[in-house]
Protein backbone atom coordinates (compact mmCIF):
# COMPACT_ATOMS: atom_id res chain seq x y z
CA UNK A 1 0.00 0.00 0.00
CA UNK A 2 1.25 3.49 -0.93
CA UNK A 3 -0.71 5.83 1.35
CA UNK A 4 -2.23 8.99 -0.05
CA UNK A 5 -0.73 11.12 2.73
CA UNK A 6 2.10 13.66 3.01
CA UNK A 7 5.27 11.65 3.56
CA UNK A 8 6.68 14.24 5.95
CA UNK A 9 3.75 13.66 8.28
CA UNK A 10 4.17 9.88 8.44
CA UNK A 11 5.87 8.20 11.40
CA UNK A 12 5.70 4.44 10.79
CA UNK A 13 6.78 2.08 13.57
CA UNK A 14 7.46 -1.56 12.70
CA UNK A 15 7.23 -3.36 16.04
CA UNK A 16 8.95 -6.75 16.28
CA UNK A 17 10.02 -9.11 19.06
CA UNK A 18 13.68 -9.08 20.13
CA UNK A 19 14.35 -12.59 18.84
CA UNK A 20 12.46 -12.30 15.53
CA UNK A 21 15.63 -12.15 13.46
CA UNK A 22 13.99 -13.34 10.24
CA UNK A 23 11.49 -10.49 10.21
CA UNK A 24 14.15 -7.92 11.04
CA UNK A 25 16.39 -9.14 8.21
CA UNK A 26 13.45 -9.04 5.82
CA UNK A 27 12.65 -5.45 6.79
CA UNK A 28 16.27 -4.31 6.54
CA UNK A 29 16.58 -5.89 3.09
CA UNK A 30 13.83 -3.57 1.84
CA UNK A 31 15.92 -0.42 2.57
CA UNK A 32 12.84 1.49 3.68
CA UNK A 33 12.86 5.32 3.80
CA UNK A 34 13.37 7.34 6.97
CA UNK A 35 9.63 7.46 7.68
CA UNK A 36 9.97 3.85 8.88
CA UNK A 37 11.50 2.89 12.22
CA UNK A 38 12.03 -0.58 13.67
CA UNK A 39 10.96 -0.81 17.32
CA UNK A 40 12.27 -3.90 19.09
CA UNK A 41 10.21 -5.19 22.00
CA UNK A 42 12.68 -6.43 24.64
CA UNK A 43 12.37 -9.83 26.23
CA UNK A 44 9.58 -9.93 28.77
CA UNK A 45 6.20 -11.27 29.69
CA UNK A 46 3.54 -11.53 28.43
CA UNK A 47 4.69 -12.05 24.87
CA UNK A 48 1.65 -10.45 23.27
CA UNK A 49 0.79 -7.90 20.62
CA UNK A 50 -0.60 -5.36 23.14
CA UNK A 51 2.63 -5.46 25.15
CA UNK A 52 4.59 -4.68 21.99
CA UNK A 53 2.19 -1.84 21.17
CA UNK A 54 2.59 -0.37 24.66
CA UNK A 55 6.36 -0.39 24.18
CA UNK A 56 6.00 1.58 20.95
CA UNK A 57 3.35 4.02 22.21
CA UNK A 58 5.74 6.44 24.04
CA UNK A 59 7.78 6.75 20.82
CA UNK A 60 4.84 7.88 18.69
CA UNK A 61 5.18 11.49 17.49
CA UNK A 62 1.90 12.08 15.64
CA UNK A 63 -1.40 13.41 16.96
CA UNK A 64 -3.17 10.48 15.28
CA UNK A 65 -2.25 6.82 15.46
CA UNK A 66 -3.42 3.77 13.55
CA UNK A 67 -2.72 0.07 14.02
CA UNK A 68 -2.13 -2.14 10.98
CA UNK A 69 -1.12 -5.78 11.01
CA UNK A 70 1.85 -6.65 8.81
CA UNK A 71 -0.26 -8.43 6.19
CA UNK A 72 -2.91 -5.70 5.92
CA UNK A 73 -3.65 -3.73 2.76
CA UNK A 74 -5.60 -0.59 3.72
CA UNK A 75 -7.16 1.59 1.05
CA UNK A 76 -4.63 4.26 -0.03
CA UNK A 77 -6.87 7.15 1.04
CA UNK A 78 -7.69 5.70 4.47
CA UNK A 79 -5.21 7.81 6.47
CA UNK A 80 -6.38 11.03 4.84
CA UNK A 81 -10.06 10.15 5.36
CA UNK A 82 -9.45 9.40 9.05
CA UNK A 83 -7.51 12.65 9.56
CA UNK A 84 -10.26 14.70 7.92
CA UNK A 85 -12.92 12.98 10.04
CA UNK A 86 -11.02 13.64 13.28
CA UNK A 87 -10.44 17.26 12.24
CA UNK A 88 -14.19 17.87 11.85
CA UNK A 89 -15.31 15.83 14.88
CA UNK A 90 -15.34 16.85 18.56
CA UNK A 91 -12.62 15.48 20.83
CA UNK A 92 -15.12 12.96 22.22
CA UNK A 93 -14.63 10.92 19.04
CA UNK A 94 -11.57 8.98 20.16
CA UNK A 95 -11.46 6.15 17.65
CA UNK A 96 -12.44 5.28 14.09
CA UNK A 97 -12.75 1.65 13.05
CA UNK A 98 -12.20 1.01 9.34
CA UNK A 99 -14.03 -1.87 7.69
CA UNK A 100 -12.05 -5.09 7.48
CA UNK A 101 -12.56 -7.45 4.56
CA UNK A 102 -11.03 -10.74 3.47
CA UNK A 103 -8.53 -10.60 0.62
CA UNK A 104 -8.01 -14.30 -0.21
CA UNK A 105 -11.71 -15.15 -0.51
CA UNK A 106 -11.24 -17.83 -3.17
CA UNK A 107 -8.66 -19.89 -1.25
CA UNK A 108 -11.12 -22.35 0.30
CA UNK A 109 -14.68 -22.80 1.52
CA UNK A 110 -13.44 -21.61 4.92
CA UNK A 111 -12.14 -18.29 3.60
CA UNK A 112 -15.43 -17.75 1.78
CA UNK A 113 -17.40 -18.22 5.00
CA UNK A 114 -14.89 -16.02 6.84
CA UNK A 115 -15.55 -13.32 4.24
CA UNK A 116 -19.29 -13.58 4.88
CA UNK A 117 -18.73 -13.35 8.64
CA UNK A 118 -16.54 -10.25 8.24
CA UNK A 119 -19.14 -8.66 5.96
CA UNK A 120 -21.79 -9.16 8.66
CA UNK A 121 -19.57 -7.76 11.41
CA UNK A 122 -17.93 -4.80 9.70
CA UNK A 123 -20.58 -3.84 7.14
CA UNK A 124 -23.75 -4.47 9.17
CA UNK A 125 -23.37 -4.94 12.94
CA UNK A 126 -20.59 -2.48 13.79
CA UNK A 127 -22.08 0.36 11.70
CA UNK A 128 -25.42 -0.32 13.39
CA UNK A 129 -23.95 -0.18 16.89
CA UNK A 130 -21.97 2.97 16.10
CA UNK A 131 -25.00 4.60 14.49
CA UNK A 132 -26.96 4.06 17.69
CA UNK A 133 -24.12 5.43 19.79
CA UNK A 134 -23.59 2.06 21.49
CA UNK A 135 -20.26 0.57 22.61
CA UNK A 136 -18.59 -1.76 20.15
CA UNK A 137 -15.57 -4.05 20.43
CA UNK A 138 -12.87 -3.02 17.98
CA UNK A 139 -11.30 -5.23 15.34
CA UNK A 140 -7.62 -6.01 15.67
CA UNK A 141 -6.52 -3.75 12.84
CA UNK A 142 -7.23 -0.40 11.19
CA UNK A 143 -8.13 1.27 14.49
CA UNK A 144 -7.47 5.01 14.18
CA UNK A 145 -6.97 6.86 17.50
CA UNK A 146 -6.28 10.28 18.89
CA UNK A 147 -2.85 9.60 20.40
CA UNK A 148 -3.49 11.86 23.39
CA UNK A 149 -6.60 9.91 24.39
CA UNK A 150 -4.89 6.56 23.84
CA UNK A 151 -2.16 7.61 26.25
CA UNK A 152 -4.79 8.87 28.67
CA UNK A 153 -6.25 5.34 28.58
CA UNK A 154 -2.77 3.94 29.37
CA UNK A 155 -2.72 2.12 26.05
CA UNK A 156 -3.67 -1.51 25.75
CA UNK A 157 -4.13 -4.29 28.29
CA UNK A 158 -0.98 -6.33 27.73
CA UNK A 159 -2.56 -9.40 29.33
CA UNK A 160 -5.66 -9.50 27.13
CA UNK A 161 -5.24 -11.52 23.93
CA UNK A 162 -7.96 -9.48 22.20
CA UNK A 163 -6.70 -6.09 23.32
CA UNK A 164 -8.74 -4.41 20.60
CA UNK A 165 -12.12 -5.51 21.98
CA UNK A 166 -11.08 -4.54 25.51
CA UNK A 167 -9.88 -1.09 24.46
CA UNK A 168 -13.01 -0.31 22.47
CA UNK A 169 -15.19 -1.02 25.48
CA UNK A 170 -12.90 0.88 27.86
CA UNK A 171 -13.19 3.93 25.62
CA UNK A 172 -16.95 3.76 26.03
CA UNK A 173 -16.63 3.47 29.81
CA UNK A 174 -14.55 6.65 29.87
CA UNK A 175 -17.18 8.52 27.87
CA UNK A 176 -15.53 8.44 24.45
CA UNK A 177 -17.14 7.56 21.13
CA UNK A 178 -16.04 5.17 18.41
CA UNK A 179 -17.08 5.81 14.83
CA UNK A 180 -16.99 3.77 11.64
CA UNK A 181 -14.68 4.82 8.82
CA UNK A 182 -16.15 3.89 5.41
CA UNK A 183 -12.79 2.70 4.13
CA UNK A 184 -11.72 -0.91 3.79
CA UNK A 185 -8.62 -2.84 4.77
CA UNK A 186 -7.96 -6.21 3.17
CA UNK A 187 -6.75 -9.04 5.40
CA UNK A 188 -5.56 -12.58 4.81
CA UNK A 189 -7.82 -15.24 6.35
CA UNK A 190 -6.64 -18.72 7.40
CA UNK A 191 -7.54 -21.20 4.67
CA UNK A 192 -7.09 -24.36 6.77
CA UNK A 193 -9.19 -25.49 9.72
CA UNK A 194 -6.20 -25.96 12.05
CA UNK A 195 -4.92 -22.42 11.45
CA UNK A 196 -8.44 -21.03 11.70
CA UNK A 197 -9.01 -22.79 15.03
CA UNK A 198 -5.78 -21.40 16.50
CA UNK A 199 -6.79 -17.87 15.57
CA UNK A 200 -10.40 -18.23 16.67
CA UNK A 201 -9.61 -19.85 20.02
CA UNK A 202 -7.39 -16.87 20.83
CA UNK A 203 -10.16 -14.48 19.86
CA UNK A 204 -12.69 -16.39 21.95
CA UNK A 205 -10.35 -16.47 24.94
CA UNK A 206 -9.80 -12.73 24.67
CA UNK A 207 -13.54 -12.06 24.51
CA UNK A 208 -13.93 -14.18 27.65
CA UNK A 209 -11.20 -12.17 29.38
CA UNK A 210 -12.88 -8.93 28.32
CA UNK A 211 -16.30 -10.09 29.52
CA UNK A 212 -14.91 -11.15 32.91
CA UNK A 213 -13.09 -7.83 33.31
CA UNK A 214 -16.16 -5.81 32.36
CA UNK A 215 -18.61 -7.55 34.66
CA UNK A 216 -16.52 -7.90 37.81
CA UNK A 217 -18.07 -4.65 39.14
CA UNK A 218 -21.59 -4.42 37.60
CA UNK A 219 -22.64 -1.35 39.60
CA UNK A 220 -19.65 0.64 38.40
CA UNK A 221 -20.27 -0.54 34.83
CA UNK A 222 -23.87 0.71 34.90
CA UNK A 223 -22.79 3.99 36.53
CA UNK A 224 -20.20 4.62 33.81
CA UNK A 225 -22.18 3.47 30.77
CA UNK A 226 -25.81 3.90 31.76
CA UNK A 227 -28.43 1.16 31.79
CA UNK A 228 -29.14 1.12 28.03
CA UNK A 229 -25.49 0.98 26.98
CA UNK A 230 -24.74 -1.64 29.62
CA UNK A 231 -27.58 -3.83 28.37
CA UNK A 232 -26.41 -3.46 24.76
CA UNK A 233 -22.85 -4.25 25.78
CA UNK A 234 -23.83 -7.35 27.75
CA UNK A 235 -25.97 -8.61 24.85
CA UNK A 236 -23.11 -8.04 22.40
CA UNK A 237 -20.59 -9.85 24.59
CA UNK A 238 -23.08 -12.64 25.26
CA UNK A 239 -23.24 -13.40 21.54
CA UNK A 240 -19.44 -13.57 21.50
CA UNK A 241 -18.82 -15.43 24.77
CA UNK A 242 -21.82 -17.39 26.02
CA UNK A 243 -23.71 -18.31 22.86
CA UNK A 244 -20.98 -20.13 20.86
CA UNK A 245 -20.36 -22.98 23.36
CA UNK A 246 -24.12 -23.64 23.49
CA UNK A 247 -24.75 -23.78 19.73
CA UNK A 248 -24.16 -27.56 19.35
CA UNK A 249 -26.70 -28.35 22.07
CA UNK A 250 -29.40 -26.11 20.58
CA UNK A 251 -28.63 -27.47 17.12
CA UNK A 252 -28.90 -31.06 18.31
CA UNK A 253 -32.18 -30.30 20.07
CA UNK A 254 -33.62 -28.61 16.99
CA UNK A 255 -32.57 -31.46 14.69
CA UNK A 256 -34.04 -34.00 17.12
CA UNK A 257 -37.38 -32.19 17.26
CA UNK A 258 -37.53 -31.80 13.50
CA UNK A 259 -36.65 -35.46 12.99
CA UNK A 260 -39.01 -36.94 15.56
CA UNK A 261 -41.74 -34.32 15.29
CA UNK A 262 -42.91 -31.85 17.89
CA UNK A 263 -45.35 -33.25 20.47
CA UNK A 264 -49.00 -32.26 20.16
CA UNK A 265 -49.67 -29.74 22.93
CA UNK A 266 -52.08 -31.09 25.53
CA UNK A 267 -52.57 -27.77 27.30
CA UNK A 268 -52.34 -24.05 26.73
CA UNK A 269 -48.99 -23.98 28.53
CA UNK A 270 -47.54 -26.66 26.27
CA UNK A 271 -48.87 -24.80 23.23
CA UNK A 272 -47.08 -21.65 24.38
CA UNK A 273 -43.86 -23.66 24.85
CA UNK A 274 -44.09 -25.12 21.34
CA UNK A 275 -44.82 -21.72 19.79
CA UNK A 276 -41.93 -20.09 21.64
CA UNK A 277 -39.55 -22.89 20.66
CA UNK A 278 -40.53 -22.71 16.99
CA UNK A 279 -40.36 -18.91 17.02
CA UNK A 280 -36.88 -18.94 18.54
CA UNK A 281 -35.64 -21.55 16.06
CA UNK A 282 -37.10 -19.78 13.04
CA UNK A 283 -36.10 -16.30 14.20
CA UNK A 284 -32.56 -17.40 15.03
CA UNK A 285 -32.03 -19.13 11.70
CA UNK A 286 -33.76 -16.37 9.77
CA UNK A 287 -31.76 -13.59 11.42
CA UNK A 288 -28.47 -15.37 10.65
CA UNK A 289 -29.39 -15.72 6.98
CA UNK A 290 -30.77 -12.18 6.72
CA UNK A 291 -27.64 -10.63 8.25
CA UNK A 292 -25.44 -12.77 6.01
CA UNK A 293 -27.30 -11.72 2.87
CA UNK A 294 -27.28 -8.05 3.92
CA UNK A 295 -23.55 -8.13 4.59
CA UNK A 296 -22.90 -9.94 1.30
CA UNK A 297 -24.93 -7.35 -0.58
CA UNK A 298 -23.08 -4.41 0.98
CA UNK A 299 -19.68 -6.05 0.40
CA UNK A 300 -20.72 -7.16 -3.12
CA UNK A 301 -20.27 -10.84 -2.25
CA UNK A 302 -23.67 -12.17 -3.32
CA UNK A 303 -21.86 -14.64 -5.56
CA UNK A 304 -20.99 -16.56 -2.38
CA UNK A 305 -24.65 -17.54 -1.78
CA UNK A 306 -24.01 -21.25 -2.65
CA UNK A 307 -21.87 -21.46 0.50
CA UNK A 308 -24.64 -20.29 2.85
CA UNK A 309 -25.75 -23.89 3.60
CA UNK A 310 -22.31 -24.41 5.16
CA UNK A 311 -22.90 -21.71 7.78
CA UNK A 312 -24.12 -24.25 10.40
CA UNK A 313 -20.82 -26.12 10.01
CA UNK A 314 -18.94 -22.82 10.38
CA UNK A 315 -20.82 -22.05 13.59
CA UNK A 316 -20.05 -25.52 14.94
CA UNK A 317 -16.36 -24.83 14.30
CA UNK A 318 -16.78 -21.54 16.17
CA UNK A 319 -18.26 -23.49 19.06
CA UNK A 320 -15.31 -25.90 19.06
CA UNK A 321 -12.96 -22.91 19.18
CA UNK A 322 -14.92 -21.50 22.13
CA UNK A 323 -14.50 -24.73 24.11
CA UNK A 324 -10.78 -24.77 23.31
CA UNK A 325 -10.64 -21.13 24.43
CA UNK A 326 -12.25 -22.03 27.75
CA UNK A 327 -9.58 -24.70 28.23
CA UNK A 328 -6.88 -22.12 27.46
CA UNK A 329 -8.46 -19.54 29.76
CA UNK A 330 -8.13 -21.95 32.68
CA UNK A 331 -4.70 -23.45 31.97
CA UNK A 332 -2.81 -20.84 29.92
CA UNK A 333 -4.75 -17.59 29.90
CA UNK A 334 -2.02 -15.41 28.38
CA UNK A 335 -0.71 -17.75 25.70
CA UNK A 336 -0.84 -16.14 22.25
CA UNK A 337 -1.74 -18.52 19.42
CA UNK A 338 -0.01 -16.98 16.42
CA UNK A 339 -1.67 -16.93 13.01
CA UNK A 340 0.58 -17.83 10.09
CA UNK A 341 0.31 -15.43 7.15
CA UNK A 342 1.73 -15.15 3.67
CA UNK A 343 0.02 -18.35 2.48
CA UNK A 344 -2.76 -16.84 0.37
CA UNK A 345 -3.28 -18.35 -3.07
CA UNK A 346 -5.84 -15.94 -4.46
CA UNK A 347 -4.76 -12.60 -3.01
CA UNK A 348 -5.80 -9.49 -4.91
CA UNK A 349 -2.54 -7.88 -3.86
CA UNK A 350 0.95 -8.05 -5.27
CA UNK A 351 4.03 -6.70 -3.53
CA UNK A 352 6.79 -6.59 -6.18
CA UNK A 353 9.33 -5.07 -3.81
CA UNK A 354 9.07 -7.99 -1.42
CA UNK A 355 9.29 -10.52 -4.24
CA UNK A 356 12.40 -8.84 -5.64
CA UNK A 357 14.13 -8.82 -2.25
CA UNK A 358 13.19 -12.40 -1.34
CA UNK A 359 16.46 -14.06 -2.55
CA UNK A 360 18.60 -11.62 -0.57
CA UNK A 361 16.48 -12.14 2.53
CA UNK A 362 16.72 -15.92 2.28
CA UNK A 363 20.50 -15.76 1.77
CA UNK A 364 20.93 -13.63 4.90
CA UNK A 365 18.90 -15.90 7.14
CA UNK A 366 20.87 -18.11 9.56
Amino acid sequence: MIPDYPRGKLDIKLVIEHDDHATRLAIEALHLPATYEIVVAPAGWPRTKPRALNIALPLVRGELLVIFDAEDAPAPAQLREAAERFLRAPRKLACLQARLAIDNIEDSWLTRLFAIEYAVLFDVLNPGLAGLGLPLPLGGSSNHFRTEILREMCGWDAWNVTEDADLGLRLARFGYDTGILPSSTLEEAPARIDAWLRQRRRWSKGWMQTFITLTRDPRRLVAELGAANTLALVLTMTTLVIAPPLWPFFTALMVHDLWTGLPSPASALELIEVVLWLSAALFGTGSILWLALLGMKRRKLLGLWPFLPLLPLYYLLTSAAAWLALYDLILRPYHWHKTEHGLAKTSWQAVPALAAKAPAVRAALP
